[in-house]
This record gives C-alpha cells, sequence and structure tokens, in this order.
C-alpha cells in the first residue's frame, strides 16, 4: 500500500489547478494502453491521474507518450501539483520532462511573469508558481527550449532534442471514474495509459480488471446517459453479488448453487444484458410522450398530432380538412395547428375576416379612421392634433392667433385652449382662444419673436422664461427656445388681456357691492321694531361671471 501521505497529497491535488477540459458530446471508445514500460509510479483520485515513466525520450517523444494513454505532460502550475512531481519521482536521480517549452521565434524575459515566456503544452501561460533552477532561463534566450525537473526538484531548461530520463504526465477523465471492486483485494488493474497497480484508489474508463480464480473480466465503462461510469462485462447476465453489486441495476442475488442473477423493481423489465433494468416506457420509446401503467405503458402525442400505426410515432394531423373547417376563408395548416388568412380586401379582427371598409366599425378612434391598403389608421378633425402618448385619442391644436375654444356642446362651459393661449369672451358670448404674446411678458434678455403657441429668444440669455417648466432653452446658445406645446387643458403661466383684467375688476366691485348689502340687512335685523309696520329685507341675487386665469371658463353665482 502506498503511504497515507501520497494519497492525502493527491486528493488536495485532485482539486487543485484548472479546471478539466469540456466532455465531447459522445464519449470516446476507451484509449488502448500504450507501448512501452509501465510507469512505476500512478496514482489516481477523483477526475485526474498522474503517471511517472521512466525511459529516455526527447520533449516530444515524451509528449507523444503521453498522449498514447489519453494525457498531457504535467502542468505543474502550483505548489500542490510540484510537490505530486516530487512524490511521484521517489527521490530517484534523474531530469523528468515537464510540459513547459519555449517555442520557436521566442525569447525569454523576465517580464513576462513566472513562467519568462515559456508555455505550458496547452498553449496558456498561467502559473502560481516557478521553480526555476540559478534565478531561471538567460534574459533574451530564444526558442525552441523545454523544462525539466532534475534531482533539487529545480526546473532546468535544456535543448528540446534532447533526451531527458523520464517524463510526467497527467490524465483528465471529466465524466467520473470507477471505484476498486468491494471484496477482491487479489483483483489485478490495467489503467488505458499502461499502469497495473491493485492499490489504485480510483480507475479511470478503459480500465480492466481481473480476478483470479474467476473466468470474469470486467471493464469500467463510460455511460452515455451521464451517469458515472460503471463496471460492466461483455458477457450477459450477473457476476457474483460480492463484487460491485455483480453489475445489476436493481438487486443481485445468488441461488442455493451461488448462481448470480439480477432483478427489476416493479413495473420495469430486464434488459437484454441481464443486469440492466427497463421502465416500460423505455422499452416503448414514444416520440411525444409516455404514460405508464403499471407493468405496460402507452405512447401519447401532443394536440394536433395522432399516433401512429407502430403505437410510438405520432403524426400530424391536417386541420385544415376538418368539415366544417376552422377558418371564416382561407385556411393554412402547419405543424401540430393551422393558420387562418383572409382574401384581398379583408383583414382579419378578433378570429374573422372584416372587410377593410369595416374597419373602422371595430376601432377605438376618439375622431375619425381612415383604412389604408388594410391598415387601420387614427386621424383628428380640423383644429386638433393626435396625442403623441396615444394616438388614438385628439388634443386641441391651434395654428393661428386665434381659434375657437373647444367648450362643453350643451352648456356652453368647461372650455379649454391649447397652451401657450389663454380664453377671451366676445361681445356676442362666443369664447374665442388667443395666443399670448409671451415676448411682453419678458421671457427673454434680448430679442424675442412671439409664435402662435410660444416664442423665440434670437439674442441675449434666457429671462424668466427659463424658470417655465416648459421652456427648453440653453443658455449659450443663439437660439433658445421654440415654443410649439402640444394642446392641453392647463394654461401657461404668463400675462393677462386687458378684457380679463376688466372682468376681473369688475368682479372685485360686485363682490363689495353685495357684501354690504348682508351686512345692512344683519343690522337692521338687531335694530329693535318702532312700530307694527314689518320691514322685510330681501335677498339680493347676483350673478357674478368671472372669467377664470385657465382655459375652462366657469360661472359662479352667489346667493345674498
Amino acid at each position: 500500500m502506498r503511504p497515507l501521505g501520497l494519497l492525502l497529497l493527491l486528493a488536495a491535488l485532485a482539486g487543485a489547478g484548472l479546471p478539466p477540459p469540456p466532455a465531447p458530446s459522445s464519449p470516446p471508445p476507451p484509449p488502448s494502453p500504450p507501448s512501452g514500460p509501465a510507469p512505476p509510479s500512478a496514482q489516481c483520485l477523483g477526475s485526474r491521474c498522474f503517471a511517472l515513466f521512466w525511459e529516455a525520450r526527447s520533449f516530444a517523444g515524451a509528449g507523444a507518450g503521453c498522449a498514447a494513454g489519453g494525457g498531457r505532460l504535467l502542468r505543474a502550475a502550483s505548489t500542490v501539483e510540484a510537490e505530486a512531481a516530487a512524490v511521484l519521482r521517489g527521490g530517484r536521480a534523474g531530469g523528468v520532462w515537464l510540459g513547459l517549452r519555449l517555442p520557436e521565434g521566442r525569447c525569454a524575459q523576465a517580464r513576462r511573469g513566472p513562467l519568462r515566456g515559456f508555455q505550458w503544452a496547452a498553449g496558456d501561460e498561467r502559473s502560481d508558481y516557478e521553480a526555476w533552477a540559478g534565478g531561471g532561463p538567460a534574459e533574451g534566450a530564444c526558442g525552441p527550449r523545454c523544462a525539466l525537473v532534475g534531482a533539487a526538484l529545480r526546473w532546468e531548461e535544456r535543448a528540446c532534442e534532447a533526451p531527458a530520463d523520464g517524463f510526467l504526465c497527467e490524465y483528465t477523465y471529466p465524466d467520473g471514474t470507477c471505484a476498486p471492486l468491494a471484496a477482491a483485494a487479489a483483483a489485478r488493474y490495467a489503467t488505458p495509459f499502461g499502469a497495473r497497480d491493485g492499490d489504485l484508489s480510483a480507475l479511470p474508463p478503459g480500465t480492466t480488471a481481473r480476478l483470479p480464480g474467476l473466468p470474469l473480466r470486467l471493464v469500467c465503462r463510460a455511460r452515455p446517459d451521464g451517469a458515472p461510469p460503471a463496471w460492466a462485462a461483455a458477457a450477459p447476465g450477473a457476476w457474483p453479488c460480492r463484487l460491485a453489486g455483480g453489475g445489476c441495476e436493481g438487486r443481485c442475488r445468488e441461488d442455493a448453487q451461488g448462481r448470480p442473477s439480477c432483478t427489476c423493481p416493479e413495473g420495469a423489465a430486464l434488459g437484454a444484458d441481464g443486469r440492466s433494468c427497463l421502465s416500460p416506457c423505455a422499452r416503448l420509446r414514444c416520440q411525444h410522450q409516455c404514460a405508464p401503467h403499471g407493468p405496460r405503458a402507452v405512447c401519447l402525442c401532443h394536440e394536433g398530432y395522432r399516433l401512429g400505426a407502430d403505437g410510438r410515432s405520432c403524426r400530424d394531423v391536417d386541420d385544415c380538412l376538418a368539415q366544417p373547417g376552422p377558418c371564416e376563408q382561407r385556411c393554412v395548416n402547419t405543424a401540430g395547428g393551422f393558420l387562418c388568412r383572409c382574401f384581398a380586401g379583408y383583414t382579419l379582427v378578433d378570429g374573422r375576416c372584416t372587410k377593410n371598409e369595416h374597419l373602422c366599425f371595430y376601432s377605438s378612434c376618439q375622431q375619425d379612421c381612415l383604412v389604408e391598403n388594410g391598415t387601420l389608421r387614427c386621424a383628428c378633425f380640423e383644429g386638433f392634433a393626435p396625442d403623441p402618448g396615444d394616438p388614438r385619442r385628439c388634443l386641441r391644436f391651434c395654428n393661428r392667433s386665434r381659434c375657437p375654444a373647444q367648450c362643453d356642446p350643451h352648456t356652453g362651459d368647461s372650455c379649454y385652449c391649447p397652451d401657450g393661449y389663454i380664453i377671451e369672451e366676445h361681445e356676442d358670448g362666443a369664447k374665442v382662444c388667443t395666443d399670448i404674446d409671451e415676448c411682453d411678458e419678458g421671457y427673454c434678455d434680448g430679442d424675442c419673436r412671439n409664435l402662435f403657441g410660444g416664442y423665440e429668444c434670437v439674442s441675449g440669455g434666457p429671462g424668466p422664461a427659463s424658470q417655465r417648466p416648459d421652456f427648453e432653452g440653453s443658455g449659450d446658445a443663439t437660439l433658445f427656445s421654440t415654443q410649439r406645446p402640444l394642446p392641453t387643458s392647463v394654461p401657461p403661466r404668463g400675462g393677462r388681456s386687458p378684457g380679463t383684467l376688466v372682468a376681473i375688476v369688475v368682479s372685485t366691485v360686485l363682490s363689495f357691492v353685495a357684501l354690504a348689502a348682508v351686512v345692512y340687512c344683519f343690522l337692521k335685523k338687531l335694530d329693535p321694531p318702532q312700530t307694527k309696520v314689518d320691514y322685510k329685507c330681501q335677498q339680493l341675487e347676483t350673478e357674478v361671471v368671472m372669467e377664470p386665469v385657465g382655459p375652462q371658463s366657469t360661472s359662479y353665482k352667489q346667493k345674498m
């Protein structure tokens, strides 16, 4: 048995270093053992194996020797791997190749990291460890040069064509390894890379096992379903139950004469190899779905498919051949379904073909609706513009100095104007939206040009207008703001027209008159009556029409 220190060291090594390369899509056949002597020192733990071959070879020959067993020269990129190489050497003198070389056309440089410009056999330069002898390769020395581990466990460079006393290999098995056969201490193993050792703690796929006294040859095989490798035999049937459970997927039993056999759980059947267990669904191999029912099972198909005559495959159903057909005009069959289409001049709306000229009946346009080439589009009446947030709705818009206000058609109240306009009432009672001249309000520090619903600062910096929420100018440009706001029911901040100011003054005067009348009536009631004549103060009813600041005109009525 090997010392416990070697097992602990290699256990740490199994988790150190770089991750193994990805597994191929289909596992390759187990490699044949390489020609030449078996490695005198080898160990496998986890998914990695390591071996030392004492055979004089050049660097290229050593790499070929490792590749023959499915591996590569050792990548000693950490202290743990370096110590593993020392343990595998066993204190023997001589130099052994590592997988480290300086490619042709490249020169050694200290600033290129621990490897000084050398590369591992995989082509990378990553390393957390270095052990150069004599301070490393000479600065500026050019390749090809290769590295080996000497008797002092230091890296020494040498010509790649020169022979070394041996070479260190590593092997990676991403699918896992097999455990040694229990109760078979006398078993002899042969790994794919040539190691023959009864004390290996893990065995890679392709390893064969022979047991003295039994005409039995077992092989560690990778399984295609992604499960860990398992022991198998070429001949069908179970082997002695004490050896890896007889290879049974279910249970292994031996009769009175000691003959082993495998049994499977209820609902599963024994496979042709006499060891695997197959469920009813595994035996049927249904194309879509399988429904197990006790020891039997039935195949099912997805919607739109029909079960084939073989009871396993599923065939598409042509839904368009159904009577009556599933579509109103045209039907296109698809895999597992169908699509409905319409004739020219019709459009599919909610599963039905509608004439293009009737599409507006299904629209949610607020004002007008247009149909162009089978495509529905909402439109707005004159004086309105589409809402940027919802093209189905329309907002009031004015591109003149005066536009009629949008008012409730029943009451004449609740009037609206576009942003940048104010409501004014004419002598005939009509309410009109009048453009606000922002230039009169001092919105610009320099020259100002009034626009319909906005303004432009054509020179100088922005004045008070820069404090408005709709101001978009900046102080370092010649043209500071172009106000073309979209319609809104909220009026802009700004000055009031002369008509508005007169309305406010008149409303204020009438309010004071009404208040004085109320005070007079109250004082008369407090004065004791002098005669039997009843004095009656009639409440005054005053209707005050106020012109609001906003775009909505509202009548305020006060009863005194």
